[in-house]
């Protein structure tokens, strides 16, 4: 089966629907992609869409939508509670079944050029980054104001290397290489700002928290609630049930309460699996023993000898293949293999 990847560009547009569907729909024209999901969030002023699909589809995808998002948000007049500095604000790519860090990592520097093209100007974090792991939170210090004028002495683009501004109405974009991740946002209510804003600065790392979480205390003005936002890098090795119950205790000692657990964009395994065991004590809990992941092995595994006779067949049948059978086959094969019939068997 082909490599696959997944992309989760996030865009600085979460109030006008026309933008936000002209975006999905930009990616979905692309051959080769599929979303995932995609959502929406007015208080962020923020969509988020998940894509899915070959490495060479889902970069078509990204930078499609990339001009989409260069035509339609302007940045001169966006407010929202979320951390920005592009209308494309951040363009993570993932490895998934078949793929490889280092193609995510190709496919993020690919696009990164692309975006140069359009007069965007990129910084690379994550594993892209040179040397790898640079964060999110030093890119985007100070929002799209604070590189407005020109760039900071500590903060210069990675392509092209010689830009002395951002876009003017574009900013710029953090696009990156990195694992799986859990975007999530924990609704509270009972309590103050400054509380909310004080547990997740407990909570995050780089005050001493757990390893690997990000987390911003915020107000959501249309919504009326409270919610600690936060990213959680790697949530197969920190449990996210660890990160709630730290928020519970720290928001009951207030005397508040925990209402609503919201999560960006796909839920990861890692979320689900140790939330079930753990609140309906079940034991011998692993991915393997999911119907869903046992189908989706089954069927893989079937494919491949499935590919494997055709293959077989092809190459005996030899020229009594009509050629437009045959092409069809070979573009079969390649999806499902990452491969294609030789030319000698044409």
């Amino acid at each position: 089966m082909s490599p696959l990847l997944e992309a989760v560009p996030n865009f600085s547009e979460g109030r006008d629907p026309a933008t936000v569907r002209a975006l999905v729909d930009a990616i979905r024209g692309v051959s080769g992609v599929e979303v995932l999901d995609w959502s929406s969030d007015p208080d962020h002023h923020r969509s988020v869409v998940t894509v899915l699909g070959t490495q060479a589809g889902v970069e078509e995808a990204s930078l499609a939508a990339a001009r989409v998002a260069l035509e339609r948000i302007d940045l001169r007049s966006h407010e929202g509670v979320h951390p920005r500095v592009g209308a494309l604000d951040v363009l993570p790519f993932v490895p998934l079944e078949g793929a490889t860090m280092d193609d995510a990592v190709a496919s993020a520097r690919r696009v990164a050029l692309g975006l140069a093209e359009m007069g965007v100007p990129v910084f690379h974090y994550g594993q892209a980054s040179d040397p790898p792991g640079r964060g999110l939170a030093e890119l985007r210090r100070g929002g799209f104001e604070a590189l407005r004028d020109g760039f900071p002495a500590d903060r210069r683009p990675d392509v092209p290397r010689g830009a002395g501004q951002p876009h003017a109405t574009a900013g710029v974009t953090c696009v990156g290489a990195r694992e799986v991740l859990l975007a999530w946002n924990v609704f509270v209510e009972g309590v103050g700002l400054e509380v909310v804003r004080r547990i997740a600065r407990d909570l995050r790392e780089v005050e001493g928290g757990f390893a690997g979480l990000r987390a911003l205390g915020l107000h959501l003005e249309e919504q009326g609630r409270l919610q600690v936002s936060m990213n959680l890098e790697d949530p197969r090795r920190i449990d996210p049930l660890d990160v709630v119950r730290a928020i519970e205790e720290a928001v009951g000692a207030e005397g508040g309460r925990v209402t609503e657990t919201e999560v960006i964009g796909m839920i990861p395994e890692a979320l689900v699996l140790p939330a079930a065991e753990d609140r309906l004590h079940l034991s011998g809990l692993s991915p393997s023993r999911l119907l869903s992941h046992r189908v989706s092995r089954h069927l893989v595994e079937r494919a491949a000898e499935d590919s494997v006779a055709l293959r077989s067949a092809l190459a005996a049948a030899g020229s009594d293949v009509p050629v437009g059978v045959r092409d069809a086959a070979s573009r079969l094969l390649g999806t499902l293999l990452g491969t294609t019939t030789p030319d000698a068997d044409r």
